[in-house]
């Protein structure tokens, strides 16, 4: 079974590049959480992030919006002492501002799925790469919603970070085509 080769030998990666990665997500929670987690990846690879996933999902409230968005200097600085997280203080900030503009557009749009599922015009956008020197890491589609998103108050959302969002959760399907997963999702 040939898998994309950026997914190296580690169970967990395996899991989540045969269970996750490419699979559509509509739920606005998922989506909150993934955009999130891909904004604290900035700067690390994403194994990083993923072997602390549940660790952020019991440091911030599993990713309830609303909690997040009433968290104090306290919390921060519990966070910031908490080893089970990236410990970025910006990072950290920016998961708070984030909740706060997600809780806006949800009551400005009623859906963050549709608010962000636009971009792609509500169907994910296949790509058929032979080589992963051929996956780009923007579109004009990424570049789009990062300017959005950021005019909405969101920040860690670059056009990079939305881009790999936009795989991991479905928008696009950047598997290989040689990937068994390409057809599948």
């Amino acid at each position: 079974m040939e898998r994309c080769p950026w997914c190296i030998k580690e169970q967990i990666y395996i899991d989540y590049h045969d269970k996750e990665w490419g699979v559509p997500k509509f739920d606005d929670k998922t989506l909150f959480e993934a955009l999130l987690l891909d904004g604290a990846q900035a700067g690390l690879s994403w194994i990083t992030i993923l072997k602390k996933r549940e660790n952020y999902r019991d440091c911030f409230d599993n990713f309830d919006a609303t909690k997040i968005a009433y968290y104090d200097e306290n919390k921060i600085i519990s966070l910031l002492n908490n080893p089970g997280i990236i410990r970025n203080k910006l990072k950290i900030k920016s998961f708070i501002d984030n909740s706060k503009a997600y809780l806006n557009l949800l009551e400005k749009n009623g859906s963050f799925s549709d608010y962000l599922w636009q971009f792609v015009n509500h169907k994910t956008v296949v790509n058929n790469w032979e080589s992963m020197k051929e996956v780009p890491t923007r579109s004009y589609e990424s570049d789009q919603m990062a300017l959005t998103l950021k005019e909405n108050g969101f920040s860690f959302v670059g056009t990079t970070i939305c881009y790999a969002f936009m795989q991991a959760v479905g928008m696009i399907n950047d598997h290989l085509v040689t990937c068994f997963r390409h057809k599948e999702v």
